[in-house]
């Protein structure tokens, strides 16, 4: 935009003004009002509300354009599902997100320039969950130039809708649509196999059996199977359940909707996949909360034959919060242990 304006006249960026921010997306009550819109006009009503709330939250929420200010939604993908909710008559796509979005994340290769500088930003917004940046380039001069200077790449994708303002301090990826699309290209730029013959057999099998475990199995042999054994050092807690998310989302979307470090009075659940209304798949909750060991301490977390009673207590905390808020919904709990590229254990638990 200052590529546009000189020295000489009056243009400003209003939409950094805290009045003006709305401007950019939803807000919450909008989005409401619009969701009930659409449920009165396109289904048979309102009961289905508080599952569409949660799954609209989860994927198109989350975009701050100030530190403080309260979250949007985005309001050209929220208006795509709309869209294909109501084409659908209650039904919930199969694709949450509009395809031509995904092709923007070319410009993150396009906007570092090398090989080697996307991979950096990727592990630090993959692997380590934010970047930072200065709050004060928000609203400095920003022309062609500096959109392709190392050292302001953050705000460049903010500017682009790929990030959003955690703190003063941190960018963070706002949602579950996003976060798909950054995992997507992460395993495009580290070469990791995404052919189909790898997971069908396993995500098909589940379709039927609807046995949770085999799904971690295939994770850990067939996806972070195809990483090196130093990759093992750098990755954590986030990478293993965003990458988990993104490969279950790839296979079950037309059954399941996804969600990853769901808010509840419990704390934050790691993973959840529930049920879509509609679909035999229906009530049908899952929640697993997974734990990374370096190598240092496979040996030790593998030979265990029990989980640990503070992991249980704490999965078994987020279930019983999700039966308060959905009591229709049949919750069944995990705990997930990957311990580097030595092995995994995964067990069921129950009050």
């Amino acid at each position: 935009m200052d590529d546009l304006t000189s020295g000489y006249n009056i243009a400003e960026i209003l939409t950094l003004e805290p009045e003006f921010l709305s401007m950019l997306g939803f807000t919450y009550k909008e989005a409401e009002v619009y969701l009930r819109y659409v449920l009165d006009t396109y289904t048979e009503g309102q009961d289905r509300f508080d599952d569409v709330w949660q799954l609209i939250v989860n994927n198109y929420d989350g975009y701050r354009f100030l530190p403080e200010a309260e979250p949007l939604f985005n309001s050209t993908i929220l208006t795509y599902f709309f869209k294909k909710f109501a084409v659908r008559k209650g039904g919930i796509p199969s694709e949450l997100v509009d395809e031509n979005l995904r092709t923007d994340i070319g410009w993150i290769r396009h906007l570092t320039l090398s090989l080697e500088n996307a991979k950096e930003m990727q592990d630090a917004l993959v692997i380590d969950d934010e970047l930072s940046y200065n709050v004060s380039d928000l609203s400095s001069k920003f022309n062609k130039r500096k959109f392709f200077d190392k050292s302001i790449y953050p705000v460049s994708l903010f500017y682009l809708g790929m990030t959003t303002l955690r703190s003063n301090y941190r960018m963070v990826l706002p949602n579950l649509t996003i976060r798909s699309i950054y995992m997507d290209y992460y395993n495009e730029m580290n070469h990791i196999e995404g052919n189909a013959q790898r997971y069908v057999p396993t995500y098909e099998r589940f379709t039927e059996e609807r046995r949770f475990e085999p799904l971690v199995q295939n994770y850990f042999e067939q996806y972070l199977g195809q990483f090196p054994a130093q990759v093992f050092d750098k990755i954590n807690e986030n990478f293993i359940r965003c990458s988990f998310f993104e490969l279950c989302s790839r296979y079950l979307s037309s059954c399941y909707t996804f969600a990853i470090e769901q808010n509840n009075s419990a704390g934050r659940s790691d993973f959840e996949m529930t049920g879509i209304p509609g679909t035999d798949y229906y009530k049908d909750d899952r929640l697993a909360e997974f734990k990374y060991f370096k190598a240092k301490e496979a040996e030790r977390m593998l030979a265990l034959s029990d989980p640990r009673p503070e992991d249980v207590a704490q999965v078994l905390a987020y279930a019983k919060d999700t039966k308060v808020k959905f009591p229709h919904y049949h919750v069944r709990s995990y705990i997930v242990y990957i311990c580097a590229n030595k092995g995994w254990k995964c067990w069921e638990v129950t009050p």
